[in-house]
């Protein structure tokens, strides 16, 4: 997106008996690592299992902590090693169903080609309460966080995060099957957010691939009221067309608005302020990235152009840049690629994941820096990666005056068609290059490019984007 650099810094000092006071969860790592708290119930013992790649597999279900006292939180737990070998570090993963986790598992390629070079699996179950072995405690938990505003009393801000940190746990609880190495996890949406605030929390964790899930704090996910307004005020002036309406995403702190609930409730627009920033740095990775570097962890973000979740992509592209992400033309949740331009056979995932385990397979693009200049009726972009980093294509989309952040406009109009192009490589100073006509009569515009690199792995080519 257009890119404007601009520091801004917060100072906020808050004793952490503040946070209990205000119920913002601090989570209990002694207790997260405790493994003689699991209480596992073995429903599957060891067994091996035949498949593309034989493996030796064990289901589990596991106690991850409490809502509140006497209201208990468990989760099953398939856990996946070689079937000739311990494994070390392992592949965590929460997009999975109760009833379908009941059956052995048998591998796609990347899970087949982590085991074949000893690297672990675990599943494990992130999904709504209402859709789990929870349904009829949904609305109980959702009642009691809007009465208290105790992120405890949530799925998403607790139970998820909390479940796979637990997971890390059991699994190396399992000394004969595991050994200690790295831990990456990925997923989308929820199972994007959750293994988001695991990896800020948890030590143990080394990386994450995450799609369209919040990754950084903006003035709507941050409940400033001016900008909430402000956001109402646009909404009115361009209503969504007739049959559609806004989605309760669109402003989210972490996921679905509460604020209109909370309101509802008695609690006052600064109560959600301070709440909101109190979580900040236990739920946003734009907000942990000093500690994150230097834990040397690696992030990849897949936040879509168009997604009612990560809403925010211009803010995060203003004041985040350094932010590893791939934008997707059009994408989104329920968009699958709506673009002829979109690249072709991207495999970010792949591998992001065989160049965080195994050496030799080269790394993922870096973060480039962006810089533009406006002149007349044209506007000149340059994209700039670190020195003597190879990339192999470049391709840049553009939109006019797009609707703002959070607004029923920014996830419905797409991307043109004929609003797109390829980019020049300079040799001279290794940067991407291209000139885009300024419409007349339009006050801004909306740009990003990707560029292209790949990496290789067992002798096969997977083409990634930054």
């Amino acid at each position: 997106m257009l890119q404007i650099k601009l520091i801004l810094s917060f100072l906020f000092i808050i004793k952490i008996s503040a946070f209990a006071e205000f119920g913002v969860p601090h989570f209990d790592m002694k207790e997260l690592l405790n493994a003689a708290t699991l209480d596992v119930k073995v429903d599957q013992d060891w067994h091996v299992v035949k498949g593309r790649v034989d493996t030796r597999q064990k289901l589990v279900n596991i106690y991850v902590g409490d809502f509140w006292p006497g209201q208990a939180y468990r989760v099953p737990v398939r856990m996946i090693v070689p079937v000739d070998r311990k494994a070390k570090g392992f592949h965590l993963t929460g997009g999975h169903q109760s009833m379908k986790l009941r059956k052995d598992a048998q591998l796609n390629p990347i899970e087949s080609e982590l085991i074949q070079g000893g690297v672990g699996l675990v599943y494990t179950v992130v999904q709504k309460l209402s859709r789990s072995d929870y349904g009829e405690l949904a609305q109980a938990i959702h009642e009691k966080f809007i009465k208290t505003l105790n992120p405890r009393h949530t799925v998403k801000y607790w139970g998820w995060p909390a479940s796979l940190m637990r997971c890390v746990t059991l699994a190396y609880s399992e000394k004969d099957y595991f050994i200690e190495g790295k831990v990456a996890l990925s997923g989308g949406s929820k199972n994007g957010a959750s293994p988001t605030v695991a990896l800020i929390h948890d030590k143990r964790l080394t990386a994450v691939h995450a799609s369209v899930s919040p990754m950084f704090e903006s003035p709507l996910r941050l409940c400033d009221e001016a900008a909430w307004k402000e956001l109402e005020q646009y909404n009115k002036l361009h209503p969504p067309k007739k049959g559609r309406s806004p989605h309760a995403f669109l402003g989210g702190v972490f996921g679905p608005i509460y604020n209109y609930d909370a309101l509802a409730a008695g609690h006052s627009w600064d109560d959600l302020k301070q709440l909101a920033y109190k979580m900040q740095k236990h739920y946003f990775v734009s907000k942990n990235m000093e500690q994150l570097k230097e834990r040397d962890v690696d992030l990849y973000f897949h936040p879509g152009t168009h997604d009612f979740v990560a809403f925010d992509v211009p803010h995060g592209g203003k004041y985040y840049p350094e932010l590893p992400i791939y934008l997707r033309i059009n994408s989104g949740h329920g968009l699958k690629g709506r673009s002829k331009s979109a690249e072709k056979g991207e495999s970010n995932l792949a591998a992001f994941m065989f160049q965080h385990f195994f050496e030799g397979v080269g790394e993922m693009l870096t973060a480039p820096v962006v810089e533009y200049v406006v002149d007349k009726n044209e506007l000149s972009v340059k994209v700039k990666f670190k020195d003597n980093e190879v990339t192999e294509s470049g391709r840049i989309w553009w939109m006019y005056d797009r609707g703002p952040d959070g607004s029923f406009d920014y996830i419905s109009e797409l991307f043109p068609e004929d609003q797109t192009n390829t980019m020049t490589y300079n040799k001279k100073d290794q940067s991407w290059n291209v000139k885009i006509p300024l419409k007349t009569g339009v006050s801004k515009i909306d740009f990003f490019s990707n560029h292209g690199k790949t990496l290789n792995y067992n002798d096969r080519p997977y083409a990634t984007y930054m």
